[in-house]
């Protein structure tokens, strides 16, 4: 049965847009949500905080030039109140703040203009964002850009992130001095005396509910009393930061829901958008979905998690959206397409390519080999191969890009030197493309798989003083509390050796290479031995150690043999290959050792991840 037109109440200090299924109230001109009315409850926002700090949009900035990751914290409010489309079937409404050039070092110098849509017959309304910098205004940095919800405490108790990742969550009391002692981070709280005492002495850390960004789809909470969900649904991750990989907030005590769209968390400073003197720029966040559902029965309740998952779908078939008004967003026969197939040459696996399958290919805007991780200024396309490694990815944005892939089992980055023009309405087949991964000669050994993960290594049990009960016996398990504080426990009298055809990197390789923490509570770095064995060694020859890094935080890492080698670097967060030349001369027939040593050492949370590791020997003398 067709639900009633959507109407829109235009008040002094509000706005309405009421569908017959919500209603949303939002400041006049200001834009922010302070109210959501559903399923018979008058708000389902928090009722106790101001009307300010209920649903916003919210960015970070710092200006430019200045480093770290933080900034000027600013919930935005418009200046200007505009109806963009009003009619029986839709309304769009747009919240806008111009930049004026007395702001300066007051506000960032961008225009923004905010829109919120409510649909006929929607249990739900969208919202995206314009951000606008032209090129006679002052440069900036833009660590942080995001929507936040904060639900009512009352209410909301049950958190849902994915299928093996739900829970009863902790109030935001729990974790206030004295029912919650800070931990080594101010994100991670250790509840001692919870309202509810199920929670003692479990750690809360949003962190722990992070999300990839190519898993982060639908998240948010459920209310039994009347059963009810509300969900942060993103159907397309086009317009985020940092590419599939890329780890982001979702939901977290509170009870609060997030859309990021950038952020430096799990990258640090590269991920912070860096306008220069003279550079314009313009882009869309969004537009992305708040879905409320509900139920009779309140021990259906959990139900709403399987039917937000279903409105995801729906969602991700009508992207890209064809009822957003702005020029800037563009429908689907103003896109482009393309298609092609990747294939991997490795000499030393096989004479023949091989079908890059379950590889990840995508379009990121022109930059170097695996600058896509990094990148924030515009947009990213990205799916996965076939069987045989095709591809193809539609619904592209106009513009130019460069191909880029990464194939599991294989090491490095592949970028096509081919920058690809997307035009509206283009059907482009690049055919075969050929990745060559890094590799100088055959596998002397290796240690895990390269898959830019460092999952497959030794997950210790956490330290039972610090446990989330979520993450017991998990496949996540790696997500729990301090577990970085178990290497010393491990390892009381000195730090791992791994023996190259002895050990198993699934047992006797820790995670993390991270620092000790000593009896005086100061912190000092680790050094880590791979021990093998040569029958034979061309002294003249040259050796080559593959490094992959699936992350590091804050991390300086040297490696050397029986004699000093080159390398010294610092790392960020990132993955990272580093080739590192051995000289057949530092190794010996017989016995040798390579020595990983993490030398910065005034923090519990300094460390390294490894994905991968590999020795080649020298390449054969008929090889070319």
């Amino acid at each position: 049965m067709s639900t009633p037109r959507v109407q829109l109440h235009i008040e002094d200090q509000h706005v309405v847009m009421d569908n017959g299924i919500l209603q949303v109230t939002l400041s006049n001109p200001g834009g922010i949500v302070t109210g959501i009315q559903f399923n018979g409850m008058d708000n389902l926002l928090e009722v106790l905080d101001e009307e300010s700090n209920r649903g916003f949009w919210d960015l970070v900035w710092s200006e430019a030039g200045s480093t770290g990751t933080t900034g000027t914290f600013d919930v935005f409010e418009g200046t200007t109140f505009r109806v963009i489309e009003e009619n029986e079937e839709q309304v769009e409404i747009s919240f806008t703040r111009t930049w004026d050039p007395s702001l300066e070092g007051k506000f960032v110098s961008l225009n923004l203009d905010k829109r919120f849509i409510m649909l006929r017959n929607s249990s739900g309304f969208y919202s995206y964002a314009i951000f606008e910098h032209l090129a006679d205004w002052p440069p900036f940095n833009l660590p942080q850009a995001r929507i936040v919800f904060k639900l009512r405490k009352d209410k909301f108790h049950y958190m849902v992130v994915a299928d093996n990742r739900q829970r009863f969550m902790p109030l935001p009391d729990d974790r206030l001095p004295v029912r919650g002692e800070p931990l080594d981070f101010p994100e991670a709280v250790l509840l001692v005396d919870p309202v509810e005492p199920e929670f003692k002495g479990e750690v809360d850390d949003k962190y722990q509910y992070s999300c990839e960004n190519r898993d982060l789809h639908v998240h948010g909470w459920i209310c039994f009393d009347p059963p009810t969900g509300f969900w942060q649904i993103t159907p397309s991750s086009e317009f985020r930061s940092g590419g599939p990989l890329k780890q982001n907030l979702t939901s977290h005590v509170g009870p609060y829901t997030l859309a990021m769209f950038l952020s430096a968390h799990y990258a640090g400073e590269d991920l912070v958008l860096k306008l220069n003197p003279g550079e314009p720029w313009k882009k869309v966040f969004g537009p992305v979905f708040m879905y409320l559902n509900s139920d009779m029965d309140k021990d259906n309740a959990l139900c709403l998690w399987d039917d937000a998952k279903e409105q995801y779908c729906k969602e991700v078939n009508c992207w890209p959206y064809s009822f957003p008004a702005s020029e800037d967003f563009p429908c689907s026969d103003q896109r482009g397409k393309i298609s092609g197939r990747l294939q991997v040459q490795d000499r030393y696996i096989s004479h023949e390519c091989i079908s890059a399958n379950n590889a990840y290919v995508g379009l990121a805007p022109p930059g170097d080999v695996g600058s896509w991780q990094r990148e924030c200024k515009g947009y990213q396309f990205w799916t996965k191969t076939d069987g045989d490694g095709s591809f193809s990815i539609g619904d592209i944005r106009t513009g130019d890009y460069n191909i880029y892939a990464w194939v599991p089992g294989f090491i490095g980055d592949y970028r096509n030197d081919t920058v690809i023009t997307v035009t509206a309405g283009c059907e482009i087949n690049v055919g075969d493309l050929v990745y060559e991964p890094p590799r100088d000669g055959p596998t002397v050994w290796e240690i895990g798989i390269p898959d830019r993960s460092a999952a497959e290594f030794y997950i210790p049990d956490p330290n039972p003083k610090y446990i989330n009960k979520l993450f017991i016996n998990h496949p996540d398990r790696f997500r729990q509390y301090g577990l970085w504080e178990r290497y010393a426990d491990l390892y009381p009298d000195g730090d791992l050796v791994y023996k190259v055809g002895l050990s198993d990197y699934k047992k006797d390789w820790f995670f993390a290479q991270v620092n000790r923490k000593k009896d005086d509570g100061t912190f000092e770095g680790t050094t880590w031995q791979i021990k093998f064995e040569l029958d034979g060694v061309d002294q003249s020859g040259a050796f080559k150690l593959r490094l992959a890094l699936a992350t590091a935080n804050v991390a300086e890492l040297q490696v050397w043999t029986w004699q000093p080698i080159k390398l010294l670097h610092g790392i960020h967060g990132l993955y990272r290959l580093y080739n590192v030349d051995v000289p057949g001369a530092t190794l010996v027939e017989g016995d040798n050792t390579v020595f990983l040593t993490q030398t910065i050492s005034t923090s519990p949370l300094q460390g390294i991840m490894y994905d991968y590791i590999r020795l080649e020997g020298p390449p054969p003398p008929d090889s070319k």
